[in-house]
C-alpha cells in the first residue's frame, strides 16, 4: 500500500556522513528502488508499470535519454529511472482542499523535496491579481486567461514559450508552431542550460548537434573516454553498456574533478555475478581540476601530432578543414602550464596517450561537466579536434556522445524549440501550414530571464519542468518571474515554480507518460528521441490522476484556438483528436521523419534518424568538411584563499525533482545543504569536517551570492575545487556568467569563498 506524504518538511539541519562508497547499484539498489516505488504506487501498481517501462509496446522512462537496444531486458530501467517512475505514476494527489489549505507563500517555505513529495496535480487551478492561494478553474476560463494576457501584449516579443525536456515530439511541434503562428521565436529550452555547449560546438566542428554514435559503437570500441559526466546517478542504464565494453575488450579512461562509485565499479543487479562481484569499470582516473579539460586535450593532441604515424592522414586530407591552423596552436601547448591548469602529474597524462594511440576505435563521452563553463565551447571543440587526428568519427565503435540528461530535450530541439532556428526549417514550416514565421531570433533561458526582469517580456508560459528551480541567480530570477503579468506552468506535479508567480498565474495539469491517453480517435501514443538518434513510441498504461486532466497535445491545441481563433487555419482541434494527423505534418517538415507514421508501425523499436558524418562520413558544415579550430587555451584562475565550486546532484534527485534526501553513493544521509572539500583546503581554512559554512560566490558585478549553513564534508576531491548540490546552490552562479557562443550558464565553475557560521 502507498503511503502519505510528509506532512512537515523534514529536519536537513545535520546530516550524517560516512565515508563514500566504491561500487553502484548491486542489492542495494534493488532495494531502495522497491522501497520508494512501493511507497508512492504500492505493490500491485509498482509491478505493473515498471515492468513496462522502456518497453516496446510501453511508455518512455520520464529520466534520463539513454537508449535500448533491439532486445529488451524485462527489467529495462535503473534505481533513478523507477525513480521518476514513481514519482510520476504515485497514488498521492494534490487536490483543491489542497490549494485551500495551503496558500502560495506557505508553498514558498517549502521545500522542493516537500512540494514534489505530495502528488499528482488533479485539476487547474488559477491565482488572480492579488489572491492568495490557487482555486480551481474550468479549462474554458483558464485559456481564456491566457488569451486576454497574449493577445493584450505590445508586441508577440512579449511572450516567452519553454520546454522541458520531458515534453512528447507531437506537443513540441505543435508549441513551436503556435509560437511562431503566434509571432515570436522566443523558444527557450532546458537544452540552453545543459547541452547548448555541445550543440554549439558539434554543429560547427561536424555539422550536426548532436552525439555520432550508437549503443552497438560503445559495445565495439576500443577506448572510453568519460569526461566530467557521473552516469552512476545521472544515467544508470550506461553502466551497462560501459560494463558490456569491457567484456569485450575496450579500456576506459575517466576524467573528473570527483570519484564516482559508478565507475569505479558496476554491480550490475541483472545477472547473478554483477550482483556478487560485479565489474571494475575504470582502467585510469584522471582527477581533474574543474575547468582543466579543455588544456588536457589540448596537450594530448600536441603529443599525438608528435607521434609518427599517430594522426590519420588520409582522414585528415580527404574530409577535414584547418588543420594547419590547429596544429600550430596545438604544437604551443606547454607541460607546465598543462599540469597547472589540471592538476594532474605528468605519468597520469603520458599514460592516457599511451591507451589513446593503442585504441584504433575511441569514444568520447561528456556532460555537464563539460558544457557548463566559460570555455565550454572551446573545450568541446577540441575533443572533436582529438577525435579528427585520429580518424574517430565516421568509424563503427568511435565518435562524439554527448550524454543527454532529459528523456526527450534532444527531441524537443529536432522538432523546432530553438529561438535560433535555420531558415531551412521555418521555409518548411510556413509552407506547410501556410505561415509566415519571424525571422529574428528569440529569448534563449539567460535572456528570457534578462527579459522578465527588465520588462521586455511579460507573459511566462512553461511546457514542463521547474524553470525557477532550475535556473541561475534564484533572486535574480525569483523577481524576474514575479514581474510578470501571467505565469502558467503545464505540470504534472508540484515545484517551487509554482510558488513564484506573475500577476496572475495558472498551474495547468497534465498527462503523465505513464497516464493512457485517449482521445476522440481512440487510445494515443507519442513519441521521443533519444540521446543517440533513436525516434519510437511511448504508451502509457496507466489510469489518469483525474478527470480533469489534459494531455500536452490537447493543451497546446486548445490555446491555440483561444489565442488565434478564426484567423488561424491551423487544424488544432484535429491535431488533439488524433496525434497520427501531428506526425504526418512533421513528416512534410522535419528532415528525416519521412513515412513517420508508417515507419512507427513498421518497427516497433523506433527508427534511427540521418546522421551524415557517422553514416557516410559527410559534414554539413559551412566549408563542406570537418572543421579543426584553434582556439586559445583557457581554464579558470582563482584568487588566492578562494575555491572553485561546481554544482552537481545527489543520487536521490533528478534534475530538480528531489526524491530523497541522501546521496547513498557519496555517503551523505539525511541533508543536502552539504559542501564536499578536500581534507586539505578544509584544513588551511580552519574548518574541520562536520564545521558548518557558508558560501559566498564572487563575481565581476562586485555583488555577494550567498548560500547559508552549509556542512562542510572532507571529501576526496581535486585540490582547490568544491561541490553543493543545486537548486540549493543555484542562487550562487550569477545570471550573467555564462559559456561564449552558447550562452549556457557557468553552473561547474563558480568562484567561492567559505565563510564559517554557527550550525545550522
Amino acid at each position: 500500500m502507498a503511503s502519505k506524504p510528509p506532512a512537515g518538511d523534514p529536519v536537513q539541519d545535520a546530516p550524517r556522513v560516512a565515508p563514500p562508497q566504491h561500487a553502484a547499484a548491486g542489492l542495494p539498489a534493488v532495494g531502495h528502488t522497491l522501497r520508494m516505488s512501493q511507497a508512492q504506487m504500492g505493490v500491485a501498481r509498482t509491478a505493473r508499470t515498471l515492468l513496462k517501462v522502456n518497453q516496446k509496446d510501453g511508455f518512455d522512462c520520464p529520466g534520463c535519454a539513454w537508449p535500448e537496444g533491439d532486445k529488451r531486458h524485462v527489467a529495462e530501467f535503473c534505481e533513478n529511472g523507477a525513480k521518476a517512475v514513481a514519482e510520476e505514476a504515485t497514488l498521492r494527489r494534490v487536490t483543491p482542499a489542497f490549494f485551500a489549505a495551503h496558500p502560495i507563500a506557505d508553498l514558498a517555505t517549502r521545500s522542493g523535496y516537500w512540494l514534489g513529495q505530495q502528488g499528482r496535480i488533479t485539476e487547474p487551478v488559477y491565482a488572480a491579481e492579488g489572491a492568495e492561494r490557487y482555486e480551481p478553474v474550468s479549462w474554458e476560463r483558464a485559456f481564456s486567461i491566457i488569451a486576454e494576457e497574449l493577445t493584450a501584449l505590445g508586441s508577440p516579443d512579449e511572450a516567452v514559450f519553454y520546454t522541458s525536456g520531458r515534453t512528447s515530439n507531437e506537443a513540441a511541434f505543435l508549441l513551436q508552431l503556435f509560437a511562431r503562428e503566434f509571432g515570436t521565436n522566443n523558444l527557450p529550452d532546458c537544452s540552453n542550460m545543459c547541452h547548448e555547449s555541445s550543440g554549439s560546438a558539434l554543429t560547427e566542428t561536424i555539422g550536426i548537434g548532436k552525439g555520432s554514435v550508437s549503443l552497438e559503437d560503445l559495445h565495439r570500441a576500443d577506448l572510453i573516454i568519460v569526461a566530467g559526466q557521473n552516469p552512476g546517478t545521472n544515467h544508470p542504464r550506461m553502466l551497462s553498456a560501459l560494463e558490456r565494453a569491457k567484456a569485450a575488450g575496450a579500456r576506459i579512461i575517466t576524467v573528473n574533478p570527483l570519484p564516482e562509485a559508478g565507475l569505479e565499479r558496476f554491480k550490475n543487479p541483472q545477472t547473478p555475478r554483477g550482483m556478487l562481484r560485479g565489474a571494475a569499470l575504470t582502467d585510469l582516473f584522471l582527477q581533474i581540476r574543474i575547468g582543466g579539460d579543455q588544456a588536457l586535450f589540448r596537450l594530448l593532441n600536441k603529443l599525438i601530432l608528435e607521434t609518427d604515424g599517430a594522426v590519420d592522414q588520409d582522414f585528415v586530407r580527404e574530409h577535414t578543414h584547418g588543420f594547419e591552423e590547429f596544429a600550430a596552436a596545438a604544437g604551443g601547448a606547454g607541460w607546465e602550464e598543462t599540469l597547472a591548469a589540471t592538476g594532474l602529474e605528468r605519468e597520469e597524462v603520458e599514460r592516457a596517450l599511451r591507451m589513446v594511440l593503442d585504441s584504433r576505435r575511441t569514444i568520447v563521452c561528456w556532460a555537464m561537466g563539460l558544457t557548463q563553463h566559460k570555455h565550454a565551447v572551446p573545450t568541446i571543440r577540441e575533443v572533436v579536434n582529438f577525435l579528427l587526428l585520429r580518424g574517430n568519427i565516421g568509424r563503427p565503435g568511435a565518435g562524439v556522445c554527448p550524454v543527454r540528461g532529459h528523456s526527450n530535450v534532444q527531441g524537443d530541439r529536432t522538432m523546432g524549440i530553438f529561438e535560433r532556428p535555420s531558415a531551412g526549417f521555418l521555409d518548411a514550416l510556413d509552407a506547410e501550414f501556410g505561415i509566415t514565421s519571424p525571422r529574428h531570433h528569440g529569448y534563449d533561458v539567460v535572456r528570457a530571464i534578462q527579459a522578465l526582469r527588465d520588462g521586455r517580456a511579460k507573459v511566462f508560459f512553461a511546457m514542463g519542468g521547474n524553470f525557477v528551480g532550475a535556473t541561475p541567480d534564484t533572486e535574480v530570477t525569483e523577481a524576474a518571474m514575479r514581474r510578470a503579468r501571467l505565469t502558467v506552468h503545464v505540470s504534472t506535479k508540484l515545484n517551487r515554480s509554482h510558488a513564484v508567480t506573475g500577476t496572475r498565474a495558472l498551474i495547468l495539469p497534465t498527462l503523465g507518460r505513464t497516464d493512457r491517453d485517449v482521445q476522440r480517435s481512440g487510445r494515443q501514443f507519442v513519441t521521443v528521441e533519444d540521446s543517440m538518434g533513436l525516434v519510437h513510441a511511448s504508451r502509457g498504461n496507466l489510469r489518469p490522476a483525474g478527470p480533469h486532466l489534459l494531455s500536452e497535445p490537447a493543451i497546446v491545441a486548445r490555446m491555440a484556438r483561444a489565442v488565434l481563433g478564426g484567423a488561424s487555419a491551423t487544424p488544432w482541434e484535429r491535431f488533439e483528436e488524433d496525434y497520427a494527423t501531428i506526425r504526418d505534418r512533421i513528416a512534410r517538415v522535419v528532415p528525416g521523419f519521412e513515412d513517420f507514421n508508417a515507419r512507427l508501425a513498421a518497427n516497433p523499436g523506433g527508427f534511427a534518424l540521418p546522421h551524415a558524418p557517422r553514416d557516410e562520413r559527410r559534414f554539413p558544415t559551412r566549408t563542406g568538411k570537418a572543421n579543426f579550430t584553434a582556439a586559445p587555451v583557457e581554464y579558470p584562475r582563482v584568487p588566492e584563499g578562494r575555491l572553485l565550486l561546481q554544482t552537481l546532484r545527489s543520487h536521490d534527485q533528478y534534475n530538480t525533482t528531489i526524491y530523497g534526501l541522501d546521496d547513498r553513493y557519496r555517503g551523505i544521509t539525511g541533508g543536502r545543504r552539504v559542501v564536499l572539500v578536500h581534507p586539505e583546503d578544509a584544513r588551511e581554512r580552519g574548518l574541520p569536517d562536520g564545521a558548518y559554512a557558508d558560501l559566498v560566490s564572487e563575481w565581476t558585478d562586485g555583488t555577494e551570492r550567498r548560500a547559508p549553513g552549509f556542512r562542510v564534508v572532507h571529501y576526496p576531491t581535486a585540490r582547490g575545487c568544491a561541490a553543493a548540490y543545486y537548486p540549493e546552490t543555484n542562487v550562487l552562479v550569477p545570471l550573467e556568467a555564462t559559456a561564449d557562443v552558447s550562452n549556457t550558464p557557468a553552473s561547474k565553475s563558480v568562484v567561492v569563498r567559505l565563510e564559517q557560521s554557527p550550525p545550522a
